[in-house]
């Protein structure tokens, strides 16, 4: 295979990346809302030639380059924005007011816009093929535990693909460089929503009634103790509590109150673990007088990066940026759909960073003022597109054999 640097290449279309992306950011969309985005990706597929199939998962979009003869290797890119009011007063900032792609979806979707251009012009030199997987709803987890990754894999998406490769911006991290962590990068996401239950009284009589804020207040607690007492300290755990409502007014005795709160662990025995620990303090409440109702919303399993696939990964952003430029990125509890896709075909996920050396501290993700430095863009389509065309060529099912990263 010639040796080819596609950053050159990617660099030679920055101006239409940049326009692309700053299209997608002045009309976000929440989550399975990307109606104007997947039409925006769909055109410019149709536009490269490349075959495209709509309305997957609702609103996603998956193309494909190259030949379906050899191996297939996906490139995955989210689409959805979030709710919050942009301040960045940038030319360019979101023309829907509340909301805004403070999470850098925008920025995802160009790169594999862009990878998508680069490869199609070298598609006679693909052993194989590359699916495109533009995903809705990555920021939202339904009430049924589905996101977008999930609703893609249960459609079908996953079948027939070897290896997938997902990519997220690092405002923490100077544009031009990459992060990559084999093994568990991120953390399992889920959802608790526990009702306290007491019995109402008038405030003067207290003694009348069970008060369920102070029940809550046991409850709460308690559950902070569980990481520290009932996880072994070589583990890593969080038990949120996001929310909290109740009572109506002073001299009303509460009856019941509403925690949400959300659960994260690297392994499925903590995961559990944690499961059973909040439940054990909800049951305060019974021991008090009053009495729980606990509802449990599995979100996102952890991102857990296969080994090989990240080592060669790394291997490619080398040799596009540089050694110097590839780094290892943190553990963090943040989570992240893309692990329904890597539990189920090897997988992993790239940092790429978005950072102006020249900026005043970090512009962070999910906050009014996120940007990024749109050099980015042509750095994350590179090193997409050439990790690709490499893969397929060095790809032997003997030397990859299929492995479960959950």
């Amino acid at each position: 295979m010639t040796p080819t640097n596609f950053l050159s290449h990617a660099q030679a279309i920055a101006p239409e990346l940049i326009r692309t992306r700053r299209q997608i950011h002045q009309w976000p969309e929440l989550a399975f809302e990307e109606h104007r985005t997947a039409a925006l990706v769909a055109h410019k597929l149709h536009e490269l030639d490349i075959p495209y199939e709509t309305e997957v998962a609702r609103t996603g979009v998956i193309g494909w380059v190259g030949n379906g003869a050899g191996p297939t290797i996906a490139l995955r890119a989210d689409m959805d924005a979030l709710p919050i009011h942009e301040t960045t007063g940038l030319s360019f900032a979101s023309q829907r007011p509340g909301l805004m792609h403070a999470c850098g979806h925008d920025a995802h979707t160009t790169m594999l816009l862009g990878a998508a251009e680069i490869l199609k012009r070298h598609e006679t030199e693909l052993n194989g093929r590359v699916k495109l997987i533009f995903q809705p709803s990555e920021e939202y987890i339904g009430d049924d535990g589905r996101s977008g990754a999930k609703l893609m894999m249960e459609e079908g998406v996953g079948e027939g693909i070897d290896a997938i490769i997902g990519v997220h911006v690092d405002p923490s991290l100077n544009v031009g460089n990459v992060a990559l962590r084999p093994g568990p990068m991120m953390a399992s996401a889920d959802r608790f929503e526990l009702e306290i239950l007491g019995q109402a009284a008038h405030g003067a009589y207290a003694y009348q009634g069970v008060d369920a804020i102070v029940l809550a207040a046991q409850v709460i607690n308690a559950a902070q103790t569980v990481i520290s007492r009932r996880i072994p300290a070589v583990k890593e755990g969080v038990v949120t509590f996001g929310v909290i409502n109740g009572g109506t007014r002073e001299n009303v005795i509460c009856d019941r109150v509403n925690l949400v709160g959300t659960l994260r662990s690297f392994e499925p025995a903590i995961r559990d673990a944690l499961e059973q620990e909040l439940t054990n303090c909800a049951g305060i409440a019974r021991q008090l007088g009053g009495d729980y109702r606990l509802h449990f919303i599995r979100g996102n399993p952890p991102v857990i990066n296969d080994g090989q696939l990240t080592g060669f990964l790394a291997r490619v952003g080398g040799q596009v940026l540089g050694a110097e430029h590839v780094h290892e990125a943190p553990k963090t509890t943040g989570g992240e759909d893309f692990s329904w896709f890597s539990c189920e075909v090897r997988g992993t996920f790239m940092r790429v960073g978005v950072r102006n050396p020249a900026w005043e501290g970090i512009r962070p993700l999910h906050t009014p003022n996120f940007d990024i430095d749109e050099g980015s863009l042509s750095v994350g389509a590179a090193v997409l597109a050439q990790a690709a065309r490499r893969w397929l060529y060095e790809y032997d099912p003997e030397n990859w054999p299929q492995v479960s990263n959950c």
